[in-house]
């Protein structure tokens, strides 16, 4: 059983019994990530997938986010969207590896050749359905946009990175899995008690949410009220769920897409 088996289950049983007491061996380092972020295998009786393991004592210090506590937020991102039941980001638990303490979620491996939903694109050939986000240049000179797909699993994404106020989400954090489903990666710097969402998925901004998606968070809104909660206080502080509470209120009650902040950079930097 692989990665690929593994991800798209509804409950994430298996997945989640291997992440938390899967043997963990340690492949290599993702140098391209700010905070220590490792490669690793999963083996559990016959079951074998790969993982992304990020250890707390790996985390670069933030002047907005205590330390130590980033690994918790990627579980956090993970219990909310399960609850949500669109299944956006990746089993993920907080767990003991080689180096201590850490967030580990399950790989996602994208097919060969598979065509970005996000990305630079020439700005006189702006693929068909796509949003232009912002505009940018090549080392020549040639005109480029920020673009991204007009895709209803990539507003899914918008939504969820609205509600668990997402800092962080560039291009490069979407994975289009062998299942043909959309995944979220790389939430850490998320669930601020401050208004902080920086995204490239501006696509939707002030158009009204899709009838499913206040039912979703109208369910969102209930659970937060009992188990799943509870659930988020072993990863958050009180103000952080309280808050997460409120944002699932606003977005209801506006039933639109949050507009992009005017006193902070609305994308993130590096956008890819």
């Amino acid at each position: 059983m692989t990665s690929s088996d593994l991800a798209p289950r509804r409950d994430g049983t298996a997945a989640l019994r291997l992440l938390r007491d899967g043997e963990l061996e340690v492949e290599g380092r993702l140098v391209d990530a700010s905070n220590t972020t490792l490669r690793g295998v999963l083996t559990h009786g016959a079951t074998t997938a790969r993982c992304v393991y990020k250890p707390v004592r790996g985390e670069r210090p933030l002047w907005d986010f205590p330390d130590g506590t980033l690994a918790g937020r990627e579980v956090a991102a993970y219990l909310v969207s399960r609850a949500t039941g669109w299944d956006l980001v990746p089993p993920t638990v907080l767990r003991e590896g080689p180096f201590g303490p850490g967030s580990c979620q399950l790989w996602i491996d994208e097919p060969a050749g598979v065509e970005p939903l996000v990305g630079f694109v020439p700005a006189d050939a702006l693929p068909p359905r796509w949003f232009p986000i912002a505009a940018a240049r090549d080392d020549d000179g040639n005109p480029y946009a920020l673009a991204h797909a007009d895709d209803p699993r990539l507003a899914r994404l918008a939504v969820l990175d609205a509600v668990i106020n997402n800092a962080d989400r560039k291009g490069g954090h979407v994975l289009l899995g062998p299942d043909d489903r959309v995944y979220g990666v790389d939430h850490g710097v998320s669930f601020h008690v401050e208004e902080k969402l920086r995204t490239v998925l501006w696509g939707w901004a002030g158009r009204q949410l899709p009838p499913d998606v206040i039912e979703v968070l109208d369910g969102l809104a209930r659970q937060l009220g009992a188990d799943l909660g509870d659930e988020l206080s072993e990863h958050l502080t009180a103000g952080e769920v309280a808050e997460l509470s409120g944002r699932v209120a606003r977005l209801r009650d506006a039933g639109r897409f949050p507009q992009p902040p005017r006193d902070w950079p609305a994308v993130p930097w590096p956008p890819m």
